[in-house]
């Protein structure tokens, strides 16, 4: 049998206590393609499906990992849109953290040649999350000359938020939690940043936005950061839960909902991948490679420049988790092989 490295869930623990091992190579469906691996998301996230603490749980044992990036080496029979040697991203119903990785080729997507591996692992979750919720029309929508407010700017999906936001003309105030933050959140194109340890957000938005407020908020820390976003929403405005990084979940008032004709969206990006009970990744396989194509097209342009805090080996995955879980991480974090690894002279 065939093996591969790969971190191993025999059991729902925390991330620290896995370990890395010789592992069977997952079989290969006629849609499925198989990626040699060169770069793994590493995410809170993927956290918490190892603990057991996700609202899917894969069946055990399972690597962990549900982006990736890498070539593809082989492709199922019925795959007509791929080939052997293809440079691309996929999302993964798990197994991400190894040496290879299997795709349904719904969720598979050429990238551009000079976009490197360890930046394409970003476009799978942070920027494909931020452009469904920004861009659909069915969900926060944004236009020129709005005022669109972003929390947790200097994480993934904030950093894509601010990079689409501007491409659409939008004004970006963006919210961080210390300096170096603010300079990325900067760097990224917001317009204005606020520093929410320094006492709370609401007062500066009202007056950087003339007292009307933001027309859209996307918040993926929620909790109480949530609750005072309502109080500095415009009338008619939107705002969309992306996560919930502060560890509570809000309870949202309705009243305030009523009173300033607020629009709450809500956004699964896993519903369009297949992971809902009815399985939908093939229905919406065409909507989901468009949205990738003009995010890569807007890449290509220099429109937008992911950013990947740090990089580690398959070795260093516990010390990948825990840059995650402290909160170090300034943009994403990625578990690197292979060529990518060298490129990189990370060993």
């Amino acid at each position: 049998m065939i093996s591969m490295l790969g971190i191993l869930v025999k059991e729902f623990t925390d991330f620290k206590n896995l370990t890395i091992e010789n592992c069977p190579r997952p079989e290969m469906g006629p849609r499925q393609v198989r990626i040699k691996v060169q770069a793994a998301g590493v995410s809170f996230a993927t956290s918490l499906v190892v603990a057991g603490r996700y609202q899917r749980k894969p069946p055990l044992p399972f690597i962990p990992g549900t982006e990736c990036s890498g070539y593809v080496i082989d492709i199922g029979s019925d795959v007509t849109d791929m080939q052997i040697g293809d440079r691309v991203c996929a999302v993964l119903d798990w197994g991400g953290q190894a040496e290879e990785a299997v795709a349904h080729s719904s969720n598979v997507f050429k990238i551009p040649d000079r976009l490197p591996f360890n930046e394409a692992i970003c476009f799978t979750n942070s920027y494909l999350t931020s452009y469904a919720a920004l861009v659909w029309p069915h969900l926060l929508q944004v236009k020129e000359r709005q005022f669109v407010l972003v929390h947790g700017a200097a994480g993934g999906v904030g950093i894509a938020a601010i990079e689409i936001s501007k491409i659409k003309g939008a004004t970006v105030i963006a919210t961080v939690g210390s300096e170096d933050k603010r300079k990325i959140a900067l760097e990224h194109g917001a317009d204005f940043t606020i520093n929410y340890n320094d006492g709370g957000f609401r007062e500066q938005v009202l007056e950087l936005t003339n007292n009307l407020g933001a027309n859209i908020v996307y918040d993926p820390v929620g909790g109480d950061v949530f609750l005072e976003s309502l109080r500095c929403i415009a009338p008619e405005g939107k705002i969309m839960p992306v996560g919930f990084a502060a560890g509570s979940i809000q309870q949202i008032p309705a009243n305030i909902l009523l009173v300033k004709n607020i629009t709450v969206v809500g956004l699964n990006l896993g519903y369009y991948f297949g992971w809902s009970p009815i399985d939908m990744r093939e229905y919406f396989s065409e909507q989901m490679k468009e949205s990738m194509a003009e995010l890569f097209k807007w890449q290509t342009a220099g429109l937008i420049k992911p950013r990947v805090s740090h990089c580690f080996s398959i070795q260093q995955f516990q010390e990948a988790m825990e840059t995650v879980l402290s909160r170090k991480a300034l943009g994403r974090v990625a578990l690197v092989f292979d060529e990518e690894a060298k490129r990189l002279k990370i060993s």
